[in-house]
């Protein structure tokens, strides 16, 4: 399985593209960050990061998406640019017809260091141990892109066995809702009259 993973940012994109099977070694395939302005208009900085986006999508081939969910903070401005630059990475995959997932940070930080509230450094330390690198990727929207995608190849087996027990659960269901039509009968013969 080949994911790309994308740590949404309006300043600062990370991307990374993993390859393995859970259970098994990964291996890293390529890593970066796509950059913007600060002082460009929104709309250039979103186009910007589709096109880097693209050029990702268009060296590795991905078969899988996975980008972090957006979730609340304090600072709204942030949060926005976040949602734009992860609505940018969605639209992208989908124009392609790749899958897209998203996952918590939280998800991401369990899946990797095993405690949900792992830090940026601890991170970055599992990233590199896990992917036999030299040193940590940097800026941290790399490590953090990375880890996206080792999340993603670990935890999809099971959230696919997952939403195929649900469709299977779903389909009985309705199967046994639907209304069952009576047997048919063939015609009784006609009643004949005896006079009396």
């Amino acid at each position: 399985m080949r994911v790309l993973g994308v740590d949404p940012g309006l300043t600062r994109c990370g991307v990374g593209v993993v390859e393995g099977v859970a259970g098994r070694t990964l291996t890293m395939l390529g890593v970066g960050v796509v950059r913007t302005p600060t002082d460009a208009e929104l709309g250039r900085r979103l186009v910007t990061i589709e096109r880097g986006i693209e050029e990702w999508l268009d060296e590795h081939r991905p078969e899988y998406v996975a980008v972090e969910r957006v979730f609340s903070q304090h600072n709204v401005r942030t949060v926005m640019g976040t949602a734009q630059a992860s609505a940018v990475a969605m639209l992208c995959a989908s124009r392609r017809g790749i899958p897209v997932a998203l996952h918590t940070p939280s998800e991401v930080k369990a899946a990797v260091t095993g405690s949900g509230r792992a830090d940026k450094a601890q991170v970055g330390a599992m990233v590199t141990r896990l992917l036999r690198l030299d040193a940590p990727p940097k800026p941290a929207d790399a490590a953090d892109a990375l880890a996206l995608a080792i999340c993603h190849i670990w935890r999809a087996p099971a959230v696919n066995r997952l939403q195929q027990a649900h469709a299977a659960a779903a389909d009985a269901f309705r199967a046994s809702r639907v209304p069952r039509t009576p047997a048919v009968r063939p015609p009784a013969p006609p009643v004949r009259k005896v006079p009396r």
